[in-house]
């Protein structure tokens, strides 16, 4: 590690909270479309996306343009004090993108956390009920009520005491352990039996691709029998699209290629181009049930996120990125599967679109953790940035930009499996 890292990474420990954590011991200086320059000037290639946040990669010319524009007019008025034309054109965008029939609206915060909780809000003034049923793998956020729904306790909750009430979990599909659609269904009919009536669920919330969770795509009938449960218990089905939306997947909701469409939806990360804008879009009749003065927030919408948005939107119509998205996805799994012929090490290569997970398992069939975390080192130094994710910090997410160039996607892929290669020789029992 360099001095300069290294001087930064101890002004860090003194200065900032040891809660907040750091995946890559490097700190940035700038970055372009798919690619990062650290303070030394190293040269990375990026498959994080800031965690799925740059769909249109770093710095694309028509979002600063649209930011600067609007720093000559204004910063900020708060929209619940002096609204702005920016705001109601974000959420008529949305609103025309939302799928299913009927008149929608929207709501914008800052952050995906924020919207999540605003989604529950909606869903417990409509129904006047109060219980939630979420899932196994979830990730929905890490303050307080979010944080009750997200399904994994280490480190997101770890020495906090127990989460808010009136949150039961239910099995999320994982082919990989056995849970199919059926398991998965008649785990929240023992909620119902066992926990909680349906009569007091509010909203079940469920993730289309869980992110976090280790890139788990709902399967076929999954969804649509979400929505006939839901429909028959009077419940509001929450789709969180914050990682998977804004055309990560190919269409700009996941939820628009499972064969049903939720009451509510809940956007944010890459809708904004690196910007902070979250939201909730749904049922104009749902969407309605909270009163004035109940949603929002003071930095709720933006100016200058409202205005990176709009760009966002126009630069996927124009340059056509839910296509590129598809063909960044076929070209990421071809390679993958390739790979998983030759290295046993790849347990299952999962996703769609270019939201695409790679589980690792040791010979022995265990959640390998800390090759996982080999892997992700190994390849920064050879000038590839990733994540590691999954319930055991054993899946790889692949998080291109979608502007990626091609010639860099391949080049990222090629660094990816020569660092399988080193793996495989040098760990024992492991074998490529």
């Amino acid at each position: 590690m360099s001095v300069a890292n290294e001087t930064l990474l101890g002004r860090r420990q003194a200065a900032v909270a040891r809660g907040v954590n750091q995946a890559h011991p490097i700190f940035a200086a700038r970055a372009l479309n798919d690619r990062i320059w650290d303070i030394d000037g190293n040269e990375y290639i990026d498959f994080t996306s800031g965690i799925a946040v740059l769909n249109t990669g770093h710095l694309h010319p028509d979002v600063v343009e649209a930011v600067q524009r609007q720093l000559g007019h204004f910063v900020h008025t708060c929209f619940a004090v002096l609204p702005y034309e920016s705001y109601v054109a974000v959420c008529e965008r949305i609103n025309a993108l939302a799928p299913g029939d009927g008149s929608k609206k929207t709501a914008l915060f800052s952050t995906g956390s924020e919207a999540v909780e605003s989604a529950v809000k909606i869903a417990r003034a409509h129904t006047k009920r109060s219980g939630v049923i979420a899932f196994t793998g979830a990730y929905h956020g890490r303050t307080l009520m979010a944080l009750a729904m997200t399904g994994k306790v280490a480190p997101y909750a770890s020495g906090m005491g127990l989460m808010l009430g009136h949150v039961y979990r239910a099995l999320y599909p994982d082919a990989l352990n056995s849970i199919d659609v059926d398991s998965a269904l008649g785990s929240i009919e023992r909620i119902f039996r066992n926990d909680a009536a349906p009569e007091d669920i509010a909203a079940i919330i469920f993730e289309p691709v869980q992110g976090e969770g280790g890139i788990q795509v709902a399967p076929p009938g999954f969804v649509s029998k979400l929505r006939a449960l839901c429909d028959r218990e009077g419940i509001v089905l929450i789709a969180d699209e914050v990682q998977s939306g804004a055309g990560r997947t190919g269409t700009f909701f996941a939820v628009e290629q499972m064969g049903a469409t939720p009451d509510l939806l809940v956007f944010g990360k890459s809708v904004a181009g690196g910007l902070p804008l979250a939201g909730v879009t749904g049922h104009a009749s749902v969407m309605d049930a909270v009163g004035p003065g109940g949603l929002g927030g003071t930095y709720a919408g933006n100016p200058l996120a409202c205005a990176a948005a709009l760009a966002v939107l126009d630069v996927m119509d124009r340059e056509q990125i839910l296509a590129r998205a598809r063909q960044v996805g076929e070209i990421t799994r071809a390679a993958l599967l390739a790979m998983q012929q030759r290295y046993p090490l790849i347990a299952d290569v999962r996703g769609l679109g270019a939201l695409i997970g790679v589980e690792l398992r040791t010979p022995d069939g265990q959640p390998a953790k800390d090759l996982t975390s080999k892997l992700v080192t190994s390849a920064r130094e050879a000038g590839l940035l990733l994540l590691a994710g999954g319930m055991h910090g054993n899946v790889l997410r692949m998080l291109a930009p979608l502007t990626v160039e091609l010639a860099t996607l391949e080049a990222g892929l090629r660094i990816l499996d020569r660092c399988f290669s080193m793996l495989c020789r040098t760990e024992p029992g492991i074998h490529d």
